[in-house]
């Protein structure tokens, strides 16, 4: 919570205003029973209507004085709780943005979600709960107590006696429901895992009759996030009942002892009607005081969530570089010589071992190395660490093992944003955003539109943008208006637009027939010729021209060449080509 309230420290000035206007319209509101006592007692007996209607003017005037001041007050808290909230969420957005792969994957897509929107918006109610009740409600309670005990100290002394109750009562139910309410928010991030797996793979449902499997697994996850939040409920409701029976024993206990009092002359019978007028303010604002218990039970609840994301620490240390190539340990002792003269290779894996689980290896002891302009074909059964590869390459995740080299230096020594300028991606399953044609190749870059036409021709792209409308053409949310040879064409150009010293592509031809591919390789290597090229494929066609071409099974490299020579070399290589391709013949 210590965190979050940082966010509100540079509006403490305007919440400062705001709660004088509160103060001074909940003071007034204390004074309207107190000069109907007086008109009840004192005006009254006196049979002058002028006196009447005079007090009964100011009382008017209290009235009208605390709505301004109410309404006046209620505005200043939105401004600060919607400034301060809005504050937090970009941060939040900003730091959800920043994370690594790894830490992603440890607190899942759904649960930054939920911290993103449902966390962030149980602190703006509390916020702004606080500024509107926090003030009032507790003001009217020791106030009215104070004004009570002047009025009468002996049914003064009711409300003291059970005070101190009511507080307890809070206070032990608030303890037990803060745990709970964060049970609930871990239980609403695994009913939207699901609803977004269902939103996600809705053709694949319909199209396999799964409908009705998927509403058992969604009931499944929301009652268990019913049964969550009833729990948390109830155990934090049960604070409202209980109070109102304390206060209204209390207050069946003032009107016995104040009839006793009345009738023996003790007190005036205005006294009564304005304390019993008390009462009912000091029990609405003991309920409000327990309703803003609750939300800031759930508040804190969330607060905690969200902290948990702010405070992860960079696990993406950017060492430093001295200018000169630098071996790691666990590298291979035979790192580049720039005072040999000669020149580094354009990228290169020493001994790269990594883990997702950190107990058995993805990819184990991978050594290749390409020269500037030359292509890397990776290929390998499901599972094989093909596309772990590449991620490692942008840096998604750090390796266990070894390094990764970019012109002699360590990629581990450059800042994340220079060192994915360097690459132009297509992932395997890449994404398109609702947005134009146009503006999805481009992506915010500002690129000139004679590198997005030079990419689109060189992807095979430009025949189907031309005939279906040009860039501005709108694409649906991940692109569903588009055929899968299309997606992956726009996806390719995209890639290309930024003119990367690197190219990745992964599995980013399986949806082209082989006359489109073909097309696409031959362009590719025309018009990029500079461009040093990673192409991860199932197919043997789509790599068998490439200048080195890397086998992997299971995380372990199996062979690298040229095509010619693991067909002689390699047997998982060859048995793919005989399988695929009819054999060495072809």
């Amino acid at each position: 919570m210590k965190y979050v309230i940082r966010y509100v420290k540079p509006h403490i000035p305007t919440m400062i205003f705001g709660f004088t206007i509160k103060f001074t319209g909940t003071i007034l509101d204390l004074m309207i029973p107190y000069i109907l006592s007086y008109i009840i007692d004192e005006v009254t007996p006196r049979n002058d209507i002028g006196l009447v209607i005079r007090w009964g003017l100011m009382m008017a005037v209290c009235a009208a004085l605390v709505l301004v001041c109410n309404v006046w007050a209620n505005r200043v808290a939105s401004a600060v709780s919607r400034d301060s909230i809005e504050a937090l969420r970009h941060d939040l957005f900003y730091k959800i943005s920043y994370l690594s792969s790894s830490q992603v994957d440890a607190f899942t897509i759904p649960s930054l979600v939920t911290r993103m929107t449902t966390d962030t918006y149980n602190l703006h109610r509390t916020l702004n709960m606080i500024q509107r009740m926090g003030v009032r409600a507790p003001i009217l309670m020791l106030g009215g107590v104070v004004v009570t005990m002047f009025i009468d100290p002996w049914l003064s002394a009711i409300l003291c006696f059970l005070i101190p109750f009511m507080i307890l009562a809070v206070a032990r139910i608030s303890r037990k429901s803060i745990p709970l309410f964060g049970k609930a928010q871990i239980a609403a991030d695994a009913m939207i895992r699901v609803v977004r797996e269902n939103a996600t793979g809705i053709r694949v449902i319909k199209a396999l009759s799964r409908t009705e499997y998927e509403k058992d697994r969604y009931e499944t996850v929301n009652s268990r996030l019913n049964a969550a939040e009833a729990k948390a409920s109830i155990t934090m409701a049960a604070s409202g009942p209980l109070i109102n029976l304390m206060l209204n024993t209390g207050l069946a206990a003032v009107i016995v002892v104040g009839a006793w009092r009345v009738s023996t002359g003790a007190m005036k019978p205005g006294a009564i009607v304005a304390f019993l007028t008390y009462f009912t303010i000091i029990l609405n604002s003991v309920m409000a005081i327990s309703r803003l218990i609750t939300m800031s039970s759930k508040a804190i609840a969330s607060a905690g969530r969200v902290e948990e994301v702010m405070m992860t620490p960079q696990d993406m240390e950017i060492r430093p570089w001295t200018g000169r190539p630098e071996t790691a340990p666990g590298a291979s002792p035979d790192a580049p010589d720039m005072a040999s003269g000669k020149r580094p290779p354009h990228m290169e894996f020493d001994h790269v071992s990594f883990s997702y689980n950190k107990r058995a290896y993805n990819l184990s002891d991978l050594s290749f190395s390409l020269e500037h302009g030359q292509s890397l074909g990776i290929i390998g059964p499901t599972g094989a660490g093909k596309s772990t590869l590449a991620q490692l390459l942008l840096r998604l995740y750090d390796i266990d093992s070894g390094q990764i080299r970019i012109d002699g230096r360590d990629i581990s020594t450059f800042p994340l944003k220079e060192l994915r300028q360097k690459f132009g991606v297509v992932f395997q399953n890449d994404v398109l955003f609702k947005d134009s044609l146009l503006n999805n190749i481009d992506m915010g870059r500002k690129l000139d539109m004679d590198a997005i036409d030079r990419a689109v021709e060189v992807a095979q792209a430009a025949s189907f943008i031309a005939g279906s409308g040009g860039y501005e053409k709108p694409i649906a949310v991940k692109g569903v208006n588009l055929s899968g040879g299309q997606k992956q064409r726009v996806l390719i150009a995209r890639a290309l637009a930024g003119r990367p010293e690197f190219l990745i592509l992964d599995d980013s031809s399986s949806a082209l027939d082989y006359k489109t591919d073909a097309a696409f390789r031959r362009s590719l290597s025309q018009s990029f010729s500079g461009t040093t090229t990673i192409i991860i494929a199932q197919r043997i066609s789509s790599i068998m021209h490439c200048d080195k071409i890397l086998v992997l099974e299971d995380g372990i490299p199996q062979g690298l060449g040229t095509h010619e020579e693991l067909l002689k070399t390699c047997d998982a290589y060859r048995e793919i080509s005989t399988i695929q391709m009819g054999g060495e013949d072809l």
